[in-house]
């Protein structure tokens, strides 16, 4: 982290440290490096909100930057909530889940979700190192003890039929995870779980919605470019771009 994006949040002990090279979970043929901030050293949400604004993601304990050699595809996104236009197709995922409840819960064990996530993984990811998790990978890879993480539940009357993970930051939500029911892939639930945290930040009073990297050339990345106006981390700052701009480096 350069000089230059010190504050009174971060500590000065704060060191960070690179991974060795590895394959790239997202565009095959590539090396992937990873930047992550120092384990030993306690962090906070508050830390968090901080380096968030520099394009850093948290997956679980742990607080990352892709810095790979020779690849810079991974873009740090944010929705600015009260600017977000949806699209005609946006609104018709919200009218088609009218139907649908969402309630908080703690980011603490549930069964009824872990249920839920096992299946979404075996129909999703199988074969790609997720597969067959523990209850302990579960709440390892969605949670933290540092993190104000919240379990949105996404209920089609009272049947579960999705689970969207966000922090929450002084300044917006992160969205972390959503997992869903694999026989209502036809509501968009994925569209509908990003749609409902703007919202939710909106009624917050938060200013963003932070969506991880968007990756061009990855198909199950690429989506987080249809969430209009959407700032883009390039060149060390935040970027708007409207609709119909092409987000590029």
């Amino acid at each position: 982290m350069t000089g230059n994006t010190r504050n009174s949040a971060i500590p000065n002990s704060l060191a960070f440290f690179a991974s060795e090279p590895h394959p790239c979970n997202y565009l095959p043929d590539k090396q992937a490096l990873t930047v992550f901030a120092d384990p030993n050293v306690p962090m906070t949400t508050a830390i968090y909100g901080r380096i968030i604004e520099y394009g850093f993601r948290r997956s679980g304990e742990y607080v990352y930057i892709p810095k790979c050699p020779n690849c810079d595809a991974c873009i740090s996104v944010r929705i600015p909530v009260n600017e977000f236009v949806s699209s005609r197709n946006q609104r018709r995922v919200n009218k088609k889940n009218s139907d649908l409840s969402v309630h908080s819960h703690a980011a603490t064990f549930n069964d009824e979700h872990y249920r839920l996530y096992c299946s979404y993984i075996h129909s999703r990811h199988s074969g790609g190192g997720m597969d067959n998790p523990t209850e302990k990978d579960y709440l390892k890879f969605l949670s933290s003890s540092w993190s104000d993480t919240v379990f949105y539940e996404i209920r089609l009357h009272q049947r579960l039929i999705g689970v969207t993970v966000a922090d929450r930051l002084r300044s917006g939500l992160s969205a972390v995870y959503t997992f869903f029911d694999p026989e209502q892939e036809k509501r968009s639930p994925g569209n509908f779980a990003i749609l409902w945290l703007i919202a939710e930040a909106r009624r917050l009073d938060l200013r963003w919605l932070y969506l991880g990297y968007y990756i061009p050339n990855c198909q199950k990345m690429s989506y987080k470019d249809r969430y209009r106006p959407l700032e883009a981390f390039v060149g060390g700052q935040w970027r708007k771009y409207s609709k119909n701009q092409s987000i590029s480096l």
